[in-house]
């Protein structure tokens, strides 16, 4: 896994399909637990990892003082819900139902991890409309004793093939984040089509040398997967435009890939966007960054919906292997109980 040192644990709140908890295991986290509360992201969970300890239930009914294996933990991170931060969700911020921000505030008055990390839309620390949530945040875990840091980071610098930008929340003691450093940017980008040239041209498609051509570019945000309305599309018409250009029909998505017989046509006029190539759920997944082998349990809108919402794996580890050093580090010491 690469990881430096002892195996460090990590709580993980609001998981969805694992995109944080498997970018923090190749930087040398071990979860003691997993909690969502979707069944189909909590099925993919179980079935990557078995031996991973995966509740499924809401954050805010989870009391910690009923499992005692979660205090103390080296790291608690949460992707905690994007929509109520982000315009296609209103912005609502704690309004909304469905906000999961305060309750990882409240979980880590209870656990008192090393370390907090938690991911979402670059609005939530960018916005001045989220100026009291963000006050809260930092107000709450001052009075803990942490240090917060605070940063946009996006994946296409951490080797994603897709522009996804996130404000990523790093917590520690104060002399811990006085050593924490945050990731440096690769400095190149992987294209959409170095990342699914392979997978384009595996059921003999010829057209897979003009495909290439047009997609040469990184992927726009993968976007849509909202758990109250939508199916499986590559998001609004600003979005699915951007994908044409791409030479993707982002209006839904395939079953399969392109096979001998298809024939690319981008006169939308003539042909329409079946023109173009649908890309497949594990295309999809490969742009968020997961390995070949992560599979997503659940029909088609519920296994896009998982990938549409993961936190890009690479990213995750980027961040992760920082805090990792620090928490690695002889000097870094634990709280005491």
């Amino acid at each position: 896994m690469g990881q430096v040192g002892r195996w460090l644990t990590s709580l993980e709140a609001c998981a969805g399909a694992g995109g944080q908890a498997l970018g923090l295991e190749m930087a040398g986290f071990a979860p003691v637990m997993l909690i969502d509360n979707d069944k189909h992201a909590c099925a993919t969970l179980r079935w990557n990892r078995p031996a991973w300890d995966v509740r499924q239930m809401d954050l805010r009914d989870f009391v910690a003082g009923e499992h005692s294996q979660v205090y103390d933990v080296d790291l608690l991170s949460a992707g905690v819900p994007r929509t109520p931060y982000s315009v296609a969700g209103h912005q609502q911020g704690f309004k909304d139902s469905r906000d999961m921000l305060s309750a990882v505030v409240w979980l880590a008055t209870e656990v008192r991890p090393r370390a907090i990390m938690i991911e979402n839309v670059p609005t939530l620390l960018t916005d001045a409309k989220f100026e009291a949530n963000r006050r809260f945040v930092i107000e709450e875990l001052t009075h803990l004793g942490y240090a917060i840091g605070w940063r946009v980071l996006d994946a296409q610098d951490f080797g994603v093939p897709q522009a996804r930008r996130s404000s990523i929340l790093v917590a520690m003691k104060p002399d811990d984040l006085g050593r924490f450093q945050w990731p440096e940017a690769q400095g190149f980008s992987v294209t959409v089509a170095a990342a699914l040239r392979e997978s384009m041209g595996s059921r003999g498609w010829a057209g897979v040398p003009e495909w290439v051509r047009l997609a040469d570019q990184v992927a726009p945000a993968i976007v849509g997967g909202s758990s109250t309305h939508g199916g499986a599309d590559l998001g609004p018409t600003r979005t699915k435009a951007a994908w044409a250009r791409l030479g993707v029909n982002g209006h839904s998505l395939g079953d399969d890939i392109p096979g001998p017989d298809f024939v690319m046509e981008f006169d939308l006029g003539k042909h329409g966007r079946d023109g173009l190539p649908k890309l497949t759920i594990p295309q999809v997944a490969t742009l968020q960054g997961f390995p070949e082998e992560w599979h997503f349990e659940g029909g088609k809108t519920a296994r896009y919906r998982q990938v549409a919402q993961a936190f890009p794996p690479p990213l995750a580890k980027a961040v992760g292997r920082q805090i990792a050093a620090v928490l690695n580090d002889p000097a870094s010491v634990p709280p005491v109980a």
